[in-house]
């Protein structure tokens, strides 16, 4: 949207860090359908759950560069109905990740590939053809980069400063900035305040203590990027054509 001149997201709770890269990701639902039938009666038809078996093997033991940083994660499964039935019917969702749009491109590719030869793989070893695959994207978001100097940075660095906060860590993740990121537009996400840990899991956690300073820098870095009639020139310029 040329009308944008730049996004601020609020992410995460380390009031050292200001997120400046976009980890792109692309997300992947998973559904296995095959013939179904009685484990022992029907032994040798293709089963729903061991192809996602052999597709989740393989995909553990893929290998990605540590830089860019590049991921991937079977989150959920689900299949079959109970111990004596060859499973009809069996799902997965995917996720994977990368700093880099080539990589990201790269490794997704690699697992939809590795999805599709698990079918034939399961089909091959029982001599049969009733077993398909079916793969919904239910998730893409693009990877970018930024310059670390640019006016919205400075102007998120010195609101941290005038609240006594330096030793400022510069890094990439998955936020609401990834969509202006690869569109050119000035972004960044800012901590919300206070501390937290173990992210997406059971035990995550969150601790208040000194979360005002999260909103007390995000409204300082609006107002130096926005300017103050009478007082300070904006520090973001308004993009061609806005």
């Amino acid at each position: 949207n040329a009308a944008i001149d730049g996004f601020i997201s609020i992410d995460g709770g380390d009031m050292g860090r200001i997120t400046t890269g976009a980890t792109g990701s692309r997300r992947f639902r998973v559904t296995y359908q095959g013939p179904g039938g009685h484990s022992f009666g029907a032994f040798g038809l293709p089963s729903a759950v061991h192809a996602m078996g052999r597709a989740i093997a393989k995909i553990a033991d893929m290998r990605t560069p540590q830089e860019p940083k590049t991921t991937f994660n079977v989150g959920r499964v689900r299949g079959g109905t109970g111990a004596t039935a060859i499973a009809e019917d069996a799902a997965m969702d995917i996720d994977v990740r990368s700093n880099s749009g080539e990589e990201l491109q790269k490794i997704a590719a690699a697992v939809l590939a590795i999805i599709d030869a698990s079918a034939r793989e399961e089909n091959a070893r029982w001599g049969s053809d009733r077993l398909g695959v079916r793969t919904e994207e239910i998730g893409d978001r693009p990877a970018g980069e930024q310059d670390k100097d640019g006016p919205i940075v400075r102007a998120a660095v010195a609101a941290l400063a005038a609240l006594g906060i330096g030793d400022i860590q510069y890094g990439a993740s998955s936020t609401d900035c990834n969509i202006p990121i690869s569109l050119g537009i000035p972004a960044i996400a800012l901590p919300g305040g206070g501390k937290s840990g173990g992210n997406h899991s059971l035990t995550e956690w969150y601790d208040p203590h000194m979360s005002h300073l999260g909103p007390q820098a995000a409204f300082l870095t609006v107002l130096a990027l926005t300017g103050l009639d009478g007082v300070s020139e904006p520090a973001l310029r308004r993009r061609p054509g806005a």
